[in-house]
């Protein structure tokens, strides 16, 4: 097991709490594994034991509670999608440099955040993993939680036009889709939508997960063999994918990811 350090660290005005794993034996050429909670009561304690397997396999991994969540300061009605990209980009940052590629890993509303961060980092983005995705209209991207982001994101259907859909049809990394069984809370519209989004361009892959609901950072924290499974598929190797000169191996990725990321490349940030 990876060694576990709980740190504060200060971004965006707040202090965020954070786990981060450090393995045993890193992996040659290892990604720094991000993984980011949902909205609500989210928080990061739930994906402790995922970091840990992240790191079980050589890869550094972070997790971190947003403002208003877990142990981080802040309140929950002043946090946006802007803010959690924010300070989702801080902890990277401080935890992984400039130069470690990134697997983003996103519970729920991270599905949004996710892509915030494909937009920031570009290609330094090794691969995602998208685990009951939500993603968001662009009105709502900037609104405080608690000043009418709720009445905006109850319009019908106004995650169509969602800046997330044109970041994954242009992704061309590793995409790994994770959907429960049941879920009562992401409307099979924006699942089918994301699905069509990532199967554009990048080496996608999806895993359905039996006997699980919208809550799957509660329920993967009890199934060691479903954590097994998503980190198996995400690290699955592909020789395909070089043979077809998509992207061709990079030392700066573990074995079975694909990236032709240099800091030089990385994308420069985004507004909306």
């Amino acid at each position: 097991m990876g060694a576990v350090i709980h740190k504060m660290i200060h971004a965006d005005g707040e202090q965020l709490s954070l786990y981060t794993v450090t393995p045993q034996n890193e992996s040659v050429g290892a990604c720094g594994v991000v993984i980011m909670h949902g909205a609500g009561t989210g928080d990061k304690e739930r994906h402790l034991p995922f970091a840990e397997d992240f790191a079980a396999h050589g890869h550094p991994a972070v997790a971190l509670d947003f403002s208003g969540h877990g142990a981080s300061s802040g309140d929950l009605v002043d946090l946006s999608l802007r803010r959690r990209r924010d300070q989702a980009a801080v902890v990277i940052d401080e935890v992984f440099g400039s130069k470690r590629p990134l697997v983003l890993v996103g519970f729920s509303m991270s599905g949004q955040t996710v892509a915030d961060l494909v937009d920031l980092y570009g290609r330094r983005v090794a691969a995602i993993v998208l685990c009951a995705p939500g993603i968001y209209g662009k009105d709502a991207w900037d609104v405080p939680f608690g000043a009418g982001f709720t009445k905006l994101i109850r319009h019908p259907e106004s995650w169509r036009d969602s800046q997330a859909l044109d970041t994954y049809a242009q992704f061309d990394g590793r995409a790994l889709l994770v959907v429960p069984e049941q879920d009562a809370v992401i409307p099979e519209g924006v699942t089918e939508l994301l699905r069509t989004a990532l199967t554009t361009r990048a080496d996608f892959s999806a895993l359905r997960l039996a006997g699980a609901g919208h809550q799957l950072g509660i329920w993967l924290a009890d199934q060691p063999q479903a954590r097994s499974d998503i980190i198996s598929m995400l690290l699955r190797p592909d020789p395909s994918i070089q043979a077809l000169g998509i992207r061709p191996q990079s030392p700066g990725c573990p074995a079975g990811l694909q990236s032709s990321y240099t800091p030089e490349r990385a994308a420069k940030p985004v507004t909306w």
